[in-house]
C-alpha cells in the first residue's frame, strides 16, 4: 500500500486539472508537461539515493553484526569427500537367516520354541511324530541286529578256520557277509543324518526340529496337533548380531555405489548412525523400479538395528584437495543466483560465486571468491534480509 500512496498523490492533481481544462489541446500540453515533471521528479529521486547504497553492498555496522549472531570466517583450502545420499532400509542378514523346515512329514506334538526367542544351535524348536522315520530307524535297529549275528558268525568261522576244522571258503563267505552288514548299517545311519534324525529319542517315530545356528525366532508357522509336510517353512530362524542396510541404488549413482566404499548409515526414525563398507553391488536394474539394490553389512550387538527400519545411507566417494571451500551455510540465492556476502569496510557486498563438490557441511567455490577472503559463515539469511530491504526502498 506505501508503495502505491505517491503514485495516487501524483495522478490526483492531473485528474482535476483534466476537468478543469475542456480544450482537448490545452490538455495535452498539460499531459505532456506533467510527463516531463515527473521525468524530471524520478531522475531527482534516482539521483538521492546513489550515494545512500552501492549495488549489492550492505551496511551493517559492529553492533548489528553481533545482534543478528553472523559469524565471520575466512575463506580457505580444504580436503573435500564428494558424498551422495541415497534411500535404505534395514533387512536381515541373509547370509545367516534360515527358513527351518521338518524334512519328514508327520504331525506336530510339541512346540517349544516361541516367537521372538533367542535360541542356540541344536536347541530343540519342536517335535513330530513321523512314521516315515519310525521306518527309518526300524530299518536301522535290524541292519545294526544283522551286523551283530554276522560279526558274530565271523569270530566262530575265523577261530574253525584258524583251528584248521572248517574250509576257508566259510570262513570267507562269514567275513563278505560282515562287510555287507557294515555297509548296511552305515546307509541306514546316512539316512537318519540326511533327515536331521539321531538313532534314538525316546521312541521310534520321534523327530525333533532343531537350530542350525544361534538366532532369534523370527517366525513361526507350527500349531500344535498340526499335520505337516516335509518341505513346510516351520521356523524362520535369523542371526540378528549382524543386519544389511540395503540401498536402492538410482542408474544416476552407480558410479559412486561401489564395492569397498566407505558408507555411514542414519536412522530416520531417530538418532543413530553407523559406518561400513558396502559388500555387495547388484548388476542387474528393476524392470519396473528401474534401480539396483547394494548392501552394508552392519554390526548389530545391541538389536538397535531392526529390520524394516528406514535409513539414509551416505556414501561418501573420492577425496579431493580444493583450493577455496566456505561453510555451506553461507550460500544464499538471490535473483536464481548462488552468493557470498563477503565482509567489506562498514559492512558486507553480494558476490556470485560459481560451486563444485560438497560434503553437506562445506561447499568448494570454483570462482567468485579467493582463499583469505573473509565472508558470513553464519546468520548469512540475516544479511539476505536487509538486502532485500534495501533494494524494495531503492525501488521506491
Amino acid at each position: 500500500m506505501q508503495a502505491g500512496t505517491p503514485a495516487g498523490a501524483e495522478k490526483s492533481p492531473a485528474h482535476q486539472e483534466e476537468g478543469g481544462h475542456k480544450d482537448n489541446e490545452h490538455h495535452g500540453e498539460e499531459k505532456g508537461s506533467e510527463h516531463k515533471d515527473a521525468a524530471e521528479h524520478g531522475e531527482g529521486e534516482h539521483h538521492d539515493a546513489e550515494p545512500s547504497s552501492e549495488e549489492g553492498k550492505i551496511a551493517l555496522n559492529p553492533e548489528q553484526i553481533a545482534t543478528a549472531g553472523i559469524e565471520v570466517k575466512t575463506a580457505g583450502p580444504m580436503i573435500l569427500n564428494s558424498s551422495v545420499q541415497l534411500p535404505g532400509e534395514i533387512r536381515f542378514n541373509e547370509d545367516r537367516t534360515a527358513h527351518v523346515v521338518p524334512q519328514v512329514a508327520g504331525i506336530v506334538e510339541s512346540v517349544s520354541a516361541k516367537l521372538g526367542q533367542k535360541v542356540r544351535k541344536g536347541q530343540v524348536l519342536a517335535v513330530i511324530n513321523s512314521s516315515a522315520v519310525s521306518e527309518q530307524r526300524s530299518e536301522m535297529l535290524n541292519a545294526e541286529q544283522r551286523l551283530a549275528l554276522a560279526r558274530t558268525a565271523y569270530q566262530r568261522e575265523k577261530q574253525l578256520w584258524e583251528q584248521k576244522i572248517s574250509a576257508e571258503q566259510d570262513y570267507l563267505q562269514a567275513q563278505a557277509a560282515l562287510r555287507e552288514a557294515e555297509v548296511a548299517v552305515r546307509n541306514a545311519q546316512q539316512k537318519l543324518r540326511a533327515i536331521g534324525a539321531t538313532a534314538s529319542s525316546g521312541g521310534l517315530n520321534r523327530y525333533e526340529i532343531r537350530a542350525p545356528f544361534d538366532g532369534v525366532v523370527v517366525e513361526k508357522h507350527l500349531g500344535l496337533g498340526e499335520a505337516v509336510k516335509e518341505d513346510a517353512n516351520a521356523f524362520l530362524i535369523s542371526d540378528l548380531s549382524s543386519v544389511w542396510a540395503e540401498i536402492i541404488v538410482s542408474p544416476k549413482d552407480m558410479q559412486f555405489v561401489r564395492t569397498g566404499e566407505k558408507v555411514t548409515v542414519r536412522a530416520t526414525a531417530f538418532d543413530a548412525s553407523a559406518s561400513g563398507k558396502i559388500s555387495y553391488v547388484g548388476s542387474l536394474i528393476g524392470e519396473q523400479s528401474r534401480t539396483a539394490k547394494a548392501h552394508v553389512i552392519l554390526p548389530n550387538p545391541d538389536d538397535s538395528w531392526r529390520p524394516g527400519l528406514f535409513v539414509n545411507v551416505e556414501v561418501v566417494s573420492d577425496e579431493a584437495q580444493v583450493p577455496v571451500a566456505v561453510s555451506a551455510e553461507a550460500l544464499q540465492t538471490v535473483e536464481e543466483k548462488s552468493v557470498i556476502f563477503v565482509r567489506v569496510p562498514g559492512g558486507f557486498a553480494a558476490q556470485q560465486v560459481v560451486t563444485g563438490r560438497s560434503n553437506g557441511k562445506f561447499v568448494e567455490i570454483r570462482s567468485g571468491l579467493n582463499a583469505g577472503d573473509e565472508y558470513a559463515a553464519t546468520g548469512s539469511f540475516a544479511i539476505k534480509a536487509e538486502l532485500g530491504k534495501g533494494s524494495a526502498e531503492h525501488s521506491h
